[in-house]
């Protein structure tokens, strides 16, 4: 996410919020690979490399735009066990919805080519979300509002 970024306000810690994001991605992805079934384990290399290149991208940005990127922790608590490849799915989609929304903070922030870089990282995200779920979610980078949307 390079291409001199843009400087308005919010828009480093979005980037350093979105890093952050991509860092636990990365960590849960690991855990999806070994124990997403056969027949989801390319989707889950495929989405950890994304990943990976995308956390890349930020901490370039959060250099460009002055900060210092953001480091990965050393392990990152998971919102559940994982124990078998339904464990696995639901994790990828808990992931995709959780860096969905970190986007979606950075669309808001930023303007010109990282908005619409954060745009394509927002789409991606939900569907991969959508995929790993089997459906797709009203508004994606705003789960909460969709689950009350679909409770009403």
């Amino acid at each position: 996410m390079s291409d001199k970024p843009e400087t308005g306000p919010g828009v480093l810690a979005a980037a350093q919020a979105a890093l952050a994001a991509e860092h636990a991605a990365v960590y849960g992805y690991g855990v999806v690979g070994a124990r997403a079934g056969e027949a989801r384990a390319a989707e889950a290399r495929q989405a950890y490399a994304a990943h990976h290149a995308r956390r890349d991208e930020l901490a370039r940005t959060v250099r460009e735009l002055g900060g210092t990127p953001r480091p990965s922790e050393a392990a990152y608590a998971l919102p559940a066990p994982v124990r078998t490849p339904a464990d696995a799915e639901l994790l990828a989609a808990g992931i995709e919805d959780r860096i969905a929304g970190a986007y979606s903070d950075l669309v808001r922030a930023a303007e010109g080519p990282l908005r619409l870089r954060a745009a394509a990282a927002l789409s991606e995200a939900a569907l991969r979300a959508a995929r790993w779920r089997g459906g797709g979610v009203a508004f994606p980078g705003l789960v909460e509002r969709s689950q009350r949307a679909r409770n009403s």
